[in-house]
């Protein structure tokens, strides 16, 4: 039997705020066990492929009740999710709200009259001083590959420690980690590598980080133009876009990291946003050096979305009492020593520091060809000799 199942939630409390970044989907009730008990040797690490149906697309109605520390319910409204299922909001803090400490979760909209649960939650409260690291996932953490046909499949059907780790980008994220930034990671992986993704994080110790996915379904939506059919290739959008919303969510952090990799946009994309916290031009002038690049390309509607959150951004670092701190970490694509970037960059380049980042050797499967090469046994004989 299928009920509404919470697929992804983030909630992250400031001092006028929380805000949330949800999304909910049909799905069938795997706890729905009877007797049965768990097989623990079938536990595995999930991959893509098992997440497909979360292409579907469903619309709900969201209940959150908020709860103090002595269980009182202070906080209660329904909000209605994009054709999607997926609720971007924030509620703002005001006195008889201020003290929520819980959430709680309710699907209301699937069967009337019928509020199903679907979890409960403690809003993230990033203490002062505050401090960021924001993270690429595919190439900076994972060497994933979708250049053929067989590398796509073999990305939704392996889980993703089936490809090479990249050992010096964990380390740096971890390490930071250790010195009080919290994860944020973002991918350009369809929306369904969620579990996969967050199973991989667990394996590595990165616990608490939240998770930025695109959804494709938004692509081949002829309603809506949030994402278009070129932001398949083109990333420049949505990792900007997914940058600005982070900083929205949280707050301008004091300290900020981003890591990525020299492959494709991700200097271009971490520039912008230095360039936006460093406030070197006005939002409209920053929105037409974005505009003229090609690693970003935007239509009318995502012009009006981008200059919107710049601006937005632009009046919550102006009331700050101090500069945010920035530092950019960018994986080599070969044996680069620099970086080119369009001049309108270059002034925020010595914020990058270039890093060598080999990958650790994936583990193998007994079928695959580069086992049918590793294991291959070379035949040895004696030489005679007279």
């Amino acid at each position: 039997m299928k009920r509404p199942h919470l697929v992804h939630f983030l909630s992250i409390i400031t001092d006028e705020y929380i805000a949330i970044k949800a999304s909910v989907t049909m799905k069938e009730n795997s706890l729905a066990m009877g007797n049965n008990p768990v097989d623990l040797e079938k536990l595995a690490p999930s991959f893509p492929i098992q997440a497909f149906r979360l292409l579907n697309a469903y619309e709900f109605k969201l209940k959150i009740v908020g709860l103090d520390e002595n269980q009182n319910e202070i906080y209660k409204k329904v909000f209605d999710s994009d054709s999607y299922g997926n609720f971007n909001f924030k509620i703002p803090l005001r006195k008889e709200n201020e003290d929520v400490v819980i959430l709680q979760l309710y699907e209301i909209g699937k069967e009337p009259g019928l509020e199903i649960h679907l979890g409960t939650a403690i809003p993230l409260r990033i203490t002062d001083p505050k401090k960021i690291v924001i993270c690429d996932f595919d190439k900076t953490l994972v060497d994933t590959r979708y250049s053929t046909t067989r590398e796509v499949y073999n990305s939704l059907t392996k889980p993703l420690d089936s490809f090479p780790t990249l050992v010096k980008s964990v380390d740096i994220l971890q390490e930071v980690i250790r010195e009080g930034y919290h994860p944020f990671i973002l991918s350009a992986s369809p929306h369904f590598y969620e579990d996969a993704m967050r199973d991989w994080l667990y394996q590595n110790h990165i616990y608490t980080a939240g998770i930025f996915l695109k959804d494709y379904r938004k692509i081949f939506s002829f309603l809506e133009a949030d994402l278009t059919p070129k932001d398949l290739k083109i990333q420049g959008l949505y990792k900007l876009n997914h940058l600005l919303d982070i900083l929205l969510m949280t707050g301008i952090p004091r300290e900020l990291v981003l890591m990525g990799d020299n492959f494709e946009s991700d200097p271009i994309i971490y520039l912008t946003m230095a360039m936006v916290l460093k406030q070197d031009h006005e939002p409209w002038k920053l929105w037409k050096i974005v505009k003229s690049q090609d690693s970003f390309q935007l239509n009318k509607k995502q012009n009006s979305q981008f200059l919107n959150k710049i601006y937005q951004l632009n009046n919550m670092i102006s009331r700050l009492e101090y500069e945010p701190g920035l530092k950019i970490y960018i994986r080599k694509k070969a044996n680069e020593t620099e970086i080119k970037v369009p001049h309108a960059f270059e002034a925020r380049l010595p914020l990058i520091e270039l890093y060598d980042g080999e990958p650790l050797l994936a583990k193998q499967d007994p079928g695959s060809e580069e086992d049918d090469i590793t294991n291959a046994k070379v035949e040895t004989h004696p030489v005679e000799t007279n």
